[in-house]
């Protein structure tokens, strides 16, 4: 069963999710700092972690790089924490065949007890597409085949799908998983959110979405209200999930810095006002990017998470 919107985990009385994204390419980060990481964020009392789904990253300007792959990390972060959900942000669809993805997810969930959210996106960095073999085109179509056979068969379906793109033949997941994961859909594309929200129990938005403001993010969650309602739910049936960008340090080495979209920046006083704005602004969740991402940055905005109570 997937868990119901609205859903806060034991112990957890805050109105206002807060989770976290451990380094991406930022700079060279090895497992025993994840794990550290994801130590440090769970004894600050974050509600979750999260980690890019990316290939590559090269002709932008900037020195060629890449990430490890996520569904390897959200395995060892499964299994090094105890409360924290966990997740890609988000994965890519077209990066594995659609039975095969489920299938890692169900792993994953099963490694993690239940904590898995699968946020899910058609992807957008032609460079790696290219770099390692993968159809850029008629990405939307793509995701709408891909969604369909992951979504039937983390539900407990077998399934056979004969696509323009994807195939399956009486495809199941055995052993059988325990509950379907969480659903999550990473997109403002107007067909994307008719594919997914009939099915997601979340929406994300990534911050320069937005503008990285409370007021572009309530500007922002009044059209996602009614591409919900258009998608034949009630717009409290779907949780509202936002990245927001936190910059402790803006001279480290992090995110690129948008000067149409800034980072927070600030005392741990301004920080926490700005999500309780979040929360006035419909999100039930934000998911801190924050410059730099270190573990002792991780635990510093412990502080926010105090101070929200």
């Amino acid at each position: 069963m997937a868990a119901a919107p609205g859903h806060r985990l034991p112990g957890v009385p805050r109105p206002l999710r807060v989770g976290i994204q451990l380094p991406e390419v930022e700079r060279d980060v090895r497992w025993p700092e994840y794990a550290a990481m994801a130590h440090a964020a769970e004894d600050a009392g974050f509600d979750s972690i999260w980690v890019g789904d990316h290939l590559l990253y090269r002709d932008d300007g900037r020195p060629e790089r890449g990430p490890w792959d996520a569904w390897g990390l959200l395995a060892g972060l499964a299994a090094v924490t105890e409360r924290v959900r966990l997740g890609p942000l988000v994965a890519c669809a077209a990066f594995h065949p659609p039975a095969v993805l489920a299938k890692m997810a169900a792993t994953v969930d099963e490694l993690s007890g239940g904590r898995l959210v699968l946020g899910l996106g058609a992807g957008w960095n032609r460079a790696e597409f290219d770099a390692f073999g993968l159809p850029f085109d008629h990405r939307t179509s793509r995701f709408a085949e891909a969604f369909e056979i992951v979504r039937r068969m983390l539900g407990g379906e077998r399934v056979t799908l004969r696509g323009s793109y994807a195939s399956v033949d009486d495809a199941v997941l055995l052993p059988e998983p325990a509950r379907r994961p969480t659903l999550m859909i990473g997109s403002t594309g107007e067909r994307m959110l008719s594919i997914a929200l009939p099915h997601v129990e979340v929406w994300n938005t990534w911050f320069d979405a937005y503008g990285n403001t409370p007021e572009g993010f309530a500007d922002l969650n009044a059209r996602i209200d009614r591409a919900v309602v258009q998608a034949g739910r009630g717009p409290g049936d779907v949780e509202r999930s936002a990245c927001v960008h936190v910059a402790l340090d803006p001279s480290a080495d992090g995110r690129p810095i948008d000067p149409a979209c800034p980072p927070w920046e600030g005392s741990m006083d301004r920080i926490a006002a700005g999500l309780r704005d979040m929360a006035a602004a419909g999100a039930d969740e934000a998911i801190l990017v924050v410059t730099p991402i270190t573990e002792r940055s991780v635990r510093e905005l412990g502080g926010v998470l105090r101070l929200l109570g």
